[in-house]
């Protein structure tokens, strides 16, 4: 497919953002990091407090068996032919990485992904405006700028090309199922909330530059046109994210297990991380960055003097939300919901609950304890603490997060990549490579190839450099960092950086000729060579199955997962008829690794898609973000 021409200017820009940064990075781009994970036994993290610090463990220096590649041998630059191709730089591979998710994946006239599911197309809206967020701050940091409307060229293509994706994200707010997501399961409707308040942010963000004026003493100060013309998007956006948090909110149940967000009303009760994970983002999201809301609709009407009747407006930074927030991590926290590794696992359901069935509710306990583990469940929760500490200045919440990341580090096999243990599995991944369980098989669901770019989002927005000012209102405040605080999230978060730059390779790696990416980025004999033979399999091993991998396969139809009154568990040999959890059957899939020398991998089961795309987006941003703009 053949990529749309952009303006042979705009590579200009990408070339020049982050040339300091480029040469402050090179001074050590051949230090290693080893990393051990800072886990607790089960008993220990039920019982951690958010307000009493544990400083994660520091990382220790060593020789890398892995060397961290430079950026002349950097895959993720743009490939030969693109427009994006002369800047040899990670921000120019981000650029590209948008370019073919929406230039190869979005639809304009259906302001829609139309291969994706309601979720995922949430999370792709998410991802879109995130990468506006980025490239909006590489123009505000411009090494060679002295003000917005110097290189009056350079800036109006770098203006065409934010508003030619800031233009898709309101098509696809039209396009978006909103009603369907409606009726979904409450983790569904917590995606839709982050999306749009990450549209919310983009929009404030870019808004604070410099815009020519059209009419310098407006009659109306509300319509100021001079003001970036996106403000107007900002009430509709929050409105629907009021909306989906309201729904979602139903989901927090006090009758079993002391509390904790139930996954889905139309099933068996499953408090699993993810959906607590959103829930305690999205409050915290909603505390700092919902700017209020007055549209009553859609479940209002005029009275007789047409006055809006039976909604309340929702005002801006209300203390609910973060107190919300506070609750919900606070019983995670002490949920026992993390392995022997310090990894969320997925869930648990409650022993011998029945409905109400003869007046059983089983144990009432969260005592059944599924052990899957997924990366994105890593993942969410990092945005959450980042926002919990903005919020109340408690540090402990950053310990939490930074403890997190660096069990993740660690169970992707970063401290035996180069060794003859390499390929083995690590709990989510191998050789210092993130990978799905199902990656290697060729069985990713939707969902699967969606969760890695989760992570790596959210991760971007936790090492986001901490506030030197506070903010306050009167009644709304938030925490500034100390410099010597600043400057230790800073340090851990740059430690992050060869493992990151180790990610990205693997998957710009994995990139076709179009430029689309695959999931499975951990390949065996391709890491940091493009095109060669799966040909060193020396010691690799499949993940092991350790719990109900319901993500990627359908949810198991019988009595710990069904409702008493659901008869479609009880039947036989009934098709599938969950999208969201259809599992892909293919031959391909069924390939094992000798097979796979012969041909592409990431070519099996649902093959290269909008979801695997966003992946590849997400962890070039994280890279180019945390590692490579220094905006201190």
């Amino acid at each position: 497919m053949m990529l749309t021409r952009l303006p042979t200017k705009t590579w200009l820009l990408a070339g020049t953002v982050l040339l300091l940064s480029t040469i402050l990075y090179l001074a050590h781009s051949s230090v290693g990091f080893s990393f051990s994970p800072a886990i607790q036994s089960d008993t220990e993290a039920s019982f951690t407090s958010p307000h009493h610090p544990q400083i994660p463990p520091q990382s220790v220096l060593e020789n890398a068996a892995l060397p961290n590649p430079s950026r002349g041998t950097d895959p993720c630059i743009p490939r030969a032919g693109s427009h994006f191709s002369k800047p040899s730089d990670t921000f120019a591979g981000l650029l590209e990485a948008l370019d073919v998710m929406q230039s190869h994946y979005y639809v304009m006239w259906q302001g829609q992904w139309p291969t994706a599911i309601d979720w995922t197309a949430a999370v792709m809206g998410t991802h879109v405006s995130a990468a506006l967020a980025a490239m909006s701050e590489a123009w505000q940091f411009h090494p060679h700028r002295t003000s917005y409307l110097d290189l009056a060229e350079e800036s109006q293509e770098h203006e065409n090309l934010i508003n030619r994706y800031f233009t898709q994200i309101t098509s696809f707010y039209f396009g978006e199922n909103a009603f369907s997501l409606r009726t979904q399961a409450y983790d569904d409707m917590l995606w839709v909330v982050l999306g749009w308040l990450e549209s919310v942010k983009f929009i404030n963000l870019h808004s604070a530059l410099p815009h020519p004026p059209h009419d310098k003493t407006p009659k109306d100060p509300a319509r100021n046109l001079s003001a970036w013309y996106a403000r107007q998007f900002v009430p509709q956006f929050a409105h629907r994210a009021r909306l989906f948090y309201d729904l979602a909110s139903k989901g927090w149940d006090t009758s079993l297990c002391g509390g904790g967000m139930v996954w889905n009303p139309y099933l068996a009760p499953y408090k699993n991380a993810i959906t607590n994970q959103l829930f305690i983002s999205a409050s915290i999201s909603m505390y700092l960055y919902f700017p209020g809301d007055h549209n009553s609709s859609p479940f209002s009407v005029r009275n007789p003097v047409r006055q809006l009747t039976n909604v309340p407006a929702a005002r801006a930074h209300d203390p609910k939300y973060l107190e919300n927030a506070v609750e919900a991590y606070q019983w995670l926290n002490t949920s026992g919901m993390t392995n022997w590794r310090g990894l969320y696992v997925d869930g648990f359901h409650i022993t011998g609950w029945r409905g109400g069935q003869n007046g059983s509710m089983g144990t009432g306990k969260c005592d059944l304890r599924d052990e899957q583990v997924y990366t994105y469940n890593q993942g969410v929760i990092l945005s959450g603490l980042r926002g919990l500490w903005e919020a109340t200045g408690s540090v402990a919440y950053l310990d939490d997060g930074h403890r997190l990341i660096r069990n993740v580090v660690a169970a992707t096999g970063w401290n035996t990549r180069g060794t003859r243990r390499r390929w083995q599995w690590s709990g989510l991944g191998r050789n210092g490579v993130m990978e799905e369980a199902c990656d290697s098989t060729g069985t990713c669901s939707q969902n699967g190839h969606t969760f890695k770019g989760i992570f790596f989002h959210h991760l971007t927005l936790f090492c986001h450099s901490l506030p030197s000012i506070a903010l306050s209102d009167g009644v709304f405040q938030t925490f500034s960092a100390s410099d010597d605080l600043s400057k230790w999230h800073k340090k851990h978060c740059k430690e992050y950086g060869p493992w990151l730059r180790n990610n990205a390779q693997a998957a710009c790696v994995t990139r076709n000729d179009e430029g689309e990416f695959g999931t499975w980025w951990g390949i065996p004999g391709c890491h940091g060579q493009a095109n060669s033979p799966m040909s060193d399999e020396e010691g690799f091993e499949l993940p092991p199955d350790e719990g109900t991998d319901y993500r990627n396969d359908v949810v198991p139809r019988d009595i710990i997962w069904r409702l008493p009154d659901d008869q479609i568990w009880q039947l036989q040999n009934v098709p599938n008829d969950d999208e969201s959890t259809s599992k892909i059957e293919s031959e391909n899939s069924k390939q094992d690794l000798a097979d796979a020398r012969r041909w592409d991998p990431n070519n099996r089961g649902r093959g290269r898609t909008v979801e695997t795309q966003s992946g590849g987006l997400a962890i070039i941003r994280a890279l180019w973000k945390i590692i490579d703009l220094d905006l201190s």
